[in-house]
């Protein structure tokens, strides 16, 4: 069955040429998104994923043209379209079109249906590689389309064999470009509270990991991450994911470490049993 997407009102096929070229997330990068998938047929934590996107787009002084109601009939039309047991849905909201190339008259608003990223389980067993690179986003809190450093990124991570940036400046880490970030030391896991996108997957870590483990969200130095017994990612795409190597720098003694398993071992478990 094919995939669909939602853009006025309408469902279409998810390759149809739907936007104008003068719409301002062409133009000016005025756009924000968010993504999250099914478990066992249900939008996960979907509430949050919505709440998330909503005052993203408040901070970007647009408006959802759906309420939260009218987001989740669309979302059940679109997965059975689909088929599928279990697929990802990218929100997207862009300023909409400009006559003047410069003002937001009407957001355009989309959801797209699509097909589950592609499973890495060699990764989540053997952990990932990262490049340090000197940056913090300057809209940490808004999920917007904005991955530029990634992109002419790109070649030099496939270059050094690594998964993905390490955001760091003036010493202090914040998260990767596509996801929060955690490292453990003398079994405590430690979070960054400042400059990062607040990460539906990192908010469930930290509630679950707090029932077994000290969690602290603070300040988080390059030197400390480097010199973490464990570290590890969050994401919905990647869910609890090692990181075992910083550049050349390898992390305890290169392996995933056992709290990083136990907590892979305790998401799979809410995601198995999610709406059951």
């Amino acid at each position: 069955m094919p995939f669909f997407c939602y853009f006025e009102n309408e469902f279409h096929p998810l390759d149809a040429p739907l936007l104008k070229t003068n719409d301002l997330g062409l133009l000016r990068g005025y756009a924000l998104f968010d993504y999250l998938r099914t478990y066992n047929g249900i939008p996960f934590q979907l509430k949050a994923y919505w709440n998330r996107f909503t005052q993203s787009a408040k901070s970007l002084n647009l408006e959802v043209p759906l309420t939260y109601e009218q987001v989740q009939e669309v979302m059940a039309q679109l997965y059975r379209f689909s088929g599928e047991a279990e697929i990802a849905y990218r929100l997207l909201l862009t300023g909409g079109y400009a006559p003047d190339g410069m003002t937001s008259i009407k957001p355009n608003f989309m959801i797209r249906a699509e097909p589950l990223s592609r499973e890495n389980p060699v990764s989540r067993r053997n952990g990932i590689k990262v490049i340090p690179y000197e940056y913090v986003r300057d809209m940490p809190l808004v999920k917007t389309t904005n991955y530029i450093h990634a992109m002419v990124m790109s070649q030099t991570l496939r270059e050094q064999g690594a998964s993905d940036l390490l955001f760091h400046k003036e010493g202090r880490v914040s998260e990767l470009t596509r996801s929060n970030v955690f490292i453990v030391k003398n079994s405590e896991i430690i979070t960054p509270d400042r400059d990062v996108l607040k990460g539906i997957t990192r908010q469930l870590v930290i509630d679950k990991a707090s029932q077994l483990f000290p969690v602290h969200e603070k300040s988080i130095s390059l030197s400390d991450f480097l010199q973490a017994d464990e570290a590890f990612t969050t994401s919905t795409t990647k869910g609890v994911m090692p990181i075992v190597k910083v550049g050349e720098q390898v992390i305890g003694d290169g392996n995933p470490g056992p709290i990083s398993k136990t907590l892979q071992a305790v998401l799979e478990e809410v995601y198995k049993n999610y709406g059951k």
